[in-house]
Formats: structure tokens, C-alpha cells, sequence
């Protein structure tokens, strides 16, 4: 939803430092995200950008867009409504400690940063000189999230923490399903 936020700000001209023109960009915004096998496709006022907010400067601009209190504020509104009956899956750097920490579950997936890194260049078959600005655009990413004053990156004292740094894809799935199952079963 940063994303979806950022590529707006992105096609309007609008800074990414200027809170009120921010806010004021989500006048009418829609956002929505229908799942999909291969993951999220999101529509933004109906276009599917699913691809293009995936792009190197959309990805830098949401983290950047995501440091206002009021743009916060706004996502957080919208991202309670999309969970108001339950039974949804989100993930986000604040969706346990914010938006919602009474979840029923909440898990914090974790790894080393240059395996994080390492990871984000194959996603994007990243080679060669880009991949050291890939890399450095990835640690200012993360030292912003986790140092902003309005809900920085941290994991809720309640999340099961999920180091990944050696874990395969499956095996992080089966270890969350897992706790899915343990959870549903508690309560049934």
C-alpha cells in the first residue's frame, strides 16, 4: 500500500518530504489487493500496478513516503478496514506492534542482511555494479525503518521470530503453516 502511495506521489510530482501534499494525494486513493497465487496483484484506482511498484524507485520512494505520522495514520485506517472480519493474512513492517497488535498470531521473519541482500539481487537478477547500489539502497531502507519515530521496525513482544538466514522458501512456509495449524488448533 506504501508502494501504491509512493508510485502516486511518483506520477504527480510530489516530494516525498512534504507530509501535507502526501496526505493530500490520498484524497480518493484506492487501493486494492486481491490475492493471487503468485502473491498480491494491487490495483491503484483500479490499474494493476503489481509490477511497477516492485521498481527500483517505488521501492526507495515507499520508504520514504512511510516515515509521515499522517500518511501512517491513513494506512493504518485503511489496512484495519481490509481485516475487519478476520481470517486474513498481512505482512508489513508495522502490521503486528500497529496495525494490528492484537492479532491472533504474529510472526516477525527476520535474516542476515547480506543474505537478505543476497536474495533481493537473485529476486531481481541483480548483477555486476548495480548490485552494490541494490545493496546499499537496501541498509538505508532498513536503518530508516528501523529509526523512524512514527511505528519504527521492531518486533512485537507477542511475534514468533523467524530467522531465515539459512532457511529455503519452503522451509520458512512449513514452519509458518505449522504455526498456523498450532494456533487454529488451540482454538478449536
Amino acid at each position: 500500500m506504501y508502494r501504491a502511495l509512493a508510485l502516486r506521489a511518483i506520477e504527480r510530482d510530489v516530494s516525498f518530504d512534504d507530509e501535507p501534499a502526501l496526505v493530500k494525494l490520498t484524497d480518493g486513493l484506492r487501493i486494492q489487493l486481491e490475492p493471487t497465487i503468485g502473491g498480491n496483484r494491487t490495483l491503484l484506482d483500479g490499474r494493476d500496478v503489481s509490477a511497477r511498484i516492485r521498481e527500483k524507485d517505488v521501492t526507495e520512494a515507499a520508504s520514504r513516503v512511510s516515515v509521515h505520522p499522517k500518511v501512517r495514520a491513513w494506512m493504518v485506517t485503511h489496512q484495519r478496514a481490509m481485516g475487519t472480519d478476520g481470517g486474513v493474512v498481512m505482512e508489513g513492517r508495522d502490521i503486528g506492534t500497529k496495525v494490528f497488535p492484537d492479532a491472533d498470531l504474529k510472526i516477525f521473519l527476520d535474516a542476515d542482511p547480506v543474505v537478505r541482500e543476497q536474495r533481493r539481487m537473485a529476486q531481481q537478477k541483480i548483477q555486476g555494479d548495480v548490485a552494490a547500489s541494490v545493496a546499499a539502497d537496501l541498509r538505508e531502507r532498513d536503518r530508516r525503518d528501523r529509526t523512524r519515530a512514527a511505528s519504527p521496525l521492531v518486533a512485537a513482544d507477542d511475534a514468533v521470530v523467524i530467522d531465515s538466514t539459512s532457511m529455503s522458501e519452503d522451509d520458512v512456509l512449513s514452519q509458518i503453516e505449522e504455526l498456523v495449524s498450532e494456533k487454529l488448533n488451540r482454538q478449536n
